[in-house]
């Protein structure tokens, strides 16, 4: 997959994006995120974090994607 350059701006836009997605869908990452150091390193593409959650959450997040994927 070709690697596709980003502003700051793309990178924040798409976390708040991500953030509304998944809260419509019941689902809070509460470590969404930019990482930072994707900013500054080699690599040269600023990211968004996914983080962390909790097993329950994962759950959903799967049952939601899937649901998504069968349509």
């Amino acid at each position: 997959m070709p690697i596709h350059h980003t502003t700051p701006d793309d990178v924040h836009d798409s976390a708040e994006e991500l953030r509304t997605a998944l809260k419509d869908n019941g689902i809070t990452l509460p470590s969404l995120g930019i990482d930072l150091p994707g900013f500054a390193g080699s690599y040269g593409v600023p990211l968004v974090a996914l983080g962390n959650c909790n097993a329950a959450t994962a759950r959903k997040l799967t049952e939601v994607l899937r649901r998504a994927a069968s349509r």
